[in-house]
């Protein structure tokens, strides 16, 4: 399973992929498993599916019904969630949003990155973004757009796959190889039969980070949507990113992906580090 190349060797502490994974052999004394699956079901809802009813939630948690129900009643009573009793369904709340909200404005990565990001962002008419992860996937924590060129609809709170974009394989390409293989252990088995195509973008990936420190995404993960990717070990602790600097293709050709804008993302990303590491 493993990928040979890595560029960093640091310890990477990974969220789990759900309850079972965090305990399975349910031996962990200090795992606290009604406050897991209470974070469960806040988990279940995305942006595109803001309202679900119980077995909606069992479905996507795995959990039982019946436990989805106290569940959802104790997040009620807490303020977490609302219930909607016509719809006979639960949506996420403001408070539940001020959890996420503190996380954003206490990343200083976020701070410190900005202006070079739009700086970048500016001078190739594209749009960069950093992203951290999440389980199989990316989450956008910060974004920038170009005062022009053609703009791509993903923002702040976006999330996209670890695995086919070129901000998830920069990230895979810089994690210590038992981290890495411990992450690709779940892609195989999301990706089923599409696992020898993804597993092939990957280890491309990791060559080209070791050889020159990014990497490309030619209309792999979104046809017609080209991209570069550069990892960001914090310095200051805070954990392992990356960013991309994306575009449409007939804007982002690879020769200009490879002799201009990767380099300057690499770049970029040098000096958020030097930026995050003098304090």
């Amino acid at each position: 399973m493993s990928l040979q190349g890595g560029t960093s060797a640091a310890k990477i502490v990974a969220p789990v992929m759900g309850v079972r994974e965090a305990d399975a052999d349910g031996k962990d004394r200090k795992f606290v498993t009604a406050l897991a699956r209470g974070l469960e079901v806040l988990r279940a809802f995305t942006p595109s599916e803001g309202q679900l009813g119980n077995g909606e939630i069992a479905e996507r948690t795995g959990l039982a019904k019946p436990t989805v129900s106290r569940l959802t009643y104790t997040l009620t009573k807490l303020g977490y969630l609302a219930h909607l009793e016509r719809l006979g369904k639960y949506q996420l709340t403001p408070a539940a949003l001020a959890l996420g909200y503190s996380a954003l404005a206490n990343m200083r990565i976020r701070q410190v990155a900005r202006v070079h990001m739009q700086e970048l962002a500016d001078y190739a008419g594209a749009s960069v973004a950093l992203g951290t992860r999440d389980r199989l996937g990316l989450i956008y924590v910060e974004h920038c757009r170009s005062k022009y060129g053609v703009m791509l609809r993903l923002a702040l709170g976006s999330r996209i796959p670890v695995a086919t974009t070129a901000m998830g394989r920069a990230m895979i390409a810089a994690m210590s190889e038992p981290e890495r293989d411990w992450l690709l252990g779940y892609v195989k088995r999301a990706e089923g039969k599409n696992w020898p195509q993804v597993k092939a973008g990957i280890e491309r990936a990791v060559k080209e980070v070791a050889a020159r420190g990014f990497t490309l995404s030619l209309g792999e993960w979104e046809r017609d949507i080209n991209a570069v990717g550069a990892a960001c070990l914090a310095p200051d602790g805070s954990g392992l990113f990356a960013f991309n600097c994306g575009a449409p293709a007939f804007q982002f050709t690879r020769e200009r992906l490879e002799s201009d804008i990767g380099p300057r993302l690499v770049n970029m990303v040098r000096n958020v580090e030097v930026d995050l590491g003098g304090r």
